[in-house]
């Protein structure tokens, strides 16, 4: 991706996976690959589309075995950040650990599972170690449930990043429970917004890329262009057939971005909260 006048730092992948076939899956899991997606085939890519830096996440179906990710943190440790799923007992030094490694924060995936209530006891030595490591929270769930779930973590403190545009559904507009909502937090500060996941926005590709032009344009407004981070979400895990790296950089030029908040989407804002 060209013209991002930053060096070393050319372009960030905020949200990406590596995984392989040979791992042990998660007990309850939406979902489980048929293929690898190895480190080395990660950077490629990176390296193919102009992107100097990434950020792994820890896949759903892995659940909280993060091995894999951590062993891919020691192999870049210069070009690469991660976020974790953790259990709720998981001890400090783990943590610690983990940010030596490169870590900077815990994804909640709570697509297709019962809404918690993170206002519960038995959430608070979790949150209160994230918040101790100076790390962030990132939740993955649809724009209805989202503030409600921001305002639970409202006591801790944390910095707080909503995946894939908070997951609306295209079809909805700007308009749809929950969203409008969303864009009011940006005023709050200490919540970021990955731009990421056009495809997953529930309607055609063409609904998908009007809502997501709509949508950032609304973003940007409410959040300023630095809180919001751009993420090719490879390997496109359940879109594997129909979108690739190459694909989701072209959705990407379509949203017609101006240079600041391209510099924004691309290198300032993911440098900044992952502490490149």
């Amino acid at each position: 991706m060209p013209d991002v006048p930053v060096s070393p730092f050319t372009a960030i992948d905020s949200h990406a996976h590596v995984f392989s076939r040979g791992l042990s899956l998660a007990a309850e899991r939406r979902y489980a690959p048929a293929y690898d997606a190895p480190l080395g085939d990660y950077l490629a890519q990176l390296h193919g589309h102009g992107f100097s830096h990434g950020v792994l996440v820890q896949p759903s179906f892995l659940g909280t075995d993060n091995r894999y990710l951590l062993s891919a943190l020691r192999t870049a440790p210069e070009q690469l950040r991660g976020v974790v799923m953790l259990d709720r007992d998981v001890e400090r030094e783990t943590l610690i650990e983990m940010t030596r490694l490169g870590v900077r924060g815990v994804r909640l995936n709570l697509m297709g599972q019962a809404l918690p209530d993170l206002t519960g006891a038995e959430w608070r030595p979790l949150l209160e170690r994230i918040g101790e490591q100076g790390w962030h929270l990132e939740l993955h769930r649809q724009v209805a449930d989202l503030p409600a779930l921001v305002r639970a973590l409202r006591p801790y403190g944390l910095d707080i990043v909503i995946d894939h545009f908070g997951r609306p559904d295209a079809r909805r507009g700007l308009g749809q429970p929950g969203f409008a909502e969303l864009l009011t937090l940006g005023g709050e500060g200490r919540v970021w917004v990955k731009v990421s996941g056009i495809y997953r926005l529930e309607g055609t590709p063409d609904e998908n890329l009007r809502f997501a032009q709509q949508a950032l344009g609304a973003l940007e407004a409410h959040y300023g262009a630095e809180r919001l981070m751009w993420g090719s979400d490879w390997p496109h895990t359940q879109h594997e057939a129909a979108v690739s790296f190459s694909k989701v950089v072209e959705q990407f030029e379509a949203l017609g971005c101006s240079a600041e908040l391209r510099q924004a989407l691309l290198v300032d804002t993911a440098r900044q909260l992952f502490r490149f």
